[in-house]
């Protein structure tokens, strides 16, 4: 019997094995933080001893005044850093921005994905949809899907083979499509998404270490994101088309029947009771936003948008719209049938949530432990004046910031605990540098989409 022999083992294939296997030994993110907290409190003994310390220029918030500071490194092993940590670990988790922010919009998030909108608005689209449209049509609800977190990942990956299948086509390029519109696109939304939150108040937290009074909004990555989405949408859909199908062999198997593949009664009459909620719920939006004193109005300026109650309270019209059309579809469809139903979906999505909060919470006592060592602030005014001598270019930093953000992205694949480590680093020297918060948040998300696909 004649041995079989393995073809030679490309370089690349020999890459993808080395960072698969580099990716297996990174530990859970939350490990990876008790190990960062370990070293901040090291390194803060460490320049506390060395008497680290930096001279600069803050704006008095009162006087508006030019004042010349001098900050230095505190040890978290001093009595008052030992005080610090003791005293300080409710009050760090209790004001960390994101967890607010995922809580109160994953009430209405997760009521209408448990009852079961999402996946049967996602299926009724692609089912509607005109044939040759299929893929942009999968390749958007992929962009979208990143409202609900894992709907995408549970639903429209199958749903997308399954959609190829019933045309003739090949499921494994619809498979392809969704698994690269979910992945590619999650940073980025044609909607504001939690995790938009969740990143601007992670990059609050870094701005306040140069500047306390300066902050960025929700939106402040709103148009960026739009275009992103877009051009993601355009360049997903020819891929699939241009480059991945034709690549793979005609597809030879049984194709179902078009009623095999259709949503039941229920479904259809609870999509249409969502619909009449959500209308009812865009009319009320407009009545206490667009006339002249109307309560999401600014109360002096009567300005809309900037800093405005309606821009202040997305998260929460976010949550109520899918909390009203989640019900109004579980009332259709007959997954809701009490208040108990509905108060079981919202706390059944807050277990799940368990992992993330716990996560959330060793970060929170990261970014504090690490803002109090001053650490960041000396580092990122030495960095920035060392990038000044050198003077590199905005354009050419933001290229190595897009490239670190690439690399991290091999051993810590997730979008937040990533951000959580660079952003107290990165925000303040490109701030000391000229470039603004938002820009460096958009580059971020530039840099955590490929890595996704891939």
């Amino acid at each position: 019997m004649t041995p079989t022999t393995e073809a030679p083992r490309t370089f690349f294939q020999k890459l993808l094995d080395f960072v698969e296997r580099a990716g297996n030994k990174v530990p859970h993110p939350a490990v990876l933080f008790f190990i960062l907290i370990a070293l901040v409190v090291v390194f803060s003994q460490l320049f506390h001893m060395l008497g680290a310390s930096v001279a600069y220029q803050r704006i008095n918030p009162e006087t508006h005044e030019i004042v010349d500071m001098r900050t230095g490194a505190n040890s978290l092993l001093t009595a008052d850093g030992i005080r610090f940590v003791c005293t300080s670990m409710v009050p760090n988790f209790i004001n960390f921005g994101p967890v607010g922010i995922i809580l109160v919009a994953m009430i209405g998030v997760g009521l209408a994905e448990r009852a079961g909108l999402i996946q049967a608005l996602i299926r009724k689209i692609v089912l509607i949809a005109p044939r040759r449209a299929t893929t942009a049509i999968i390749v958007t609800l992929g962009m979208v899907s990143g409202i609900a977190t894992d709907a995408g990942y549970l639903v429209l990956i199958p749903l997308g083979a399954a959609a190829f299948h019933g045309m003739g086509r090949h499921p494994l390029a619809g498979l392809a499509a969704a698994l690269a519109a979910v992945a590619a696109t999650f940073g980025v939304n044609v909607l504001v998404v939690p995790i938009d939150g969740i990143l601007a108040e992670m990059t609050n937290d870094a701005i306040h270490i140069v500047d306390p009074n300066k902050s960025i909004s929700l939106t402040s990555n709103f148009y960026f994101a739009i275009f992103s989405s877009l051009l993601l949408i355009v360049v997903c859909t020819l891929v699939t088309e241009r480059i991945v199908e034709p690549r793979m062999s005609k597809y030879v198997g049984d194709v179902p029947p078009e009623e095999s593949q259709g949503l039941s009664p229920e479904e259809l009459r609870g999509l249409r009771y969502a619909l009449f909620a959500f209308a009812g719920m865009f009319a009320l939006l407009l009545v206490m936003s667009l006339p002249p004193g109307a309560p999401l109005r600014h109360a002096e300026t009567g300005e809309l948008l900037g800093n405005s109650p309606f821009m202040g309270s997305i998260i929460f019209m976010m949550m109520s719209l899918f909390l009203v059309t989640g019900v109004a579809y579980g009332v259709g469809a007959k997954t809701i049938a009490s208040v108990e139903d509905g108060i079981n979906a919202i706390t059944k999505t807050f277990a799940d949530l368990g992992g993330l909060l716990f996560l959330f919470f060793v970060i929170a006592q990261f970014v504090a432990y690490f803002n109090y060592s001053n650490m960041g602030t000396i580092a990122a005014i030495k960095l920035a004046d060392y990038l000044k001598e050198v003077d590199l270019g905005s354009i050419m930093l933001l290229m190595g910031f897009l490239l670190t953000g690439f690399v991290l992205s091999i051993p810590i694949p997730n979008i937040i605990p990533k951000w959580a480590i660079m952003a107290p680093i990165f925000v303040p020297v490109f701030m000391k540098l000229g470039v603004a918060p938002d820009v460096v948040l958009a580059a971020y998300r530039v840099s955590d989409a490929p890595p996704n696909v891939s």
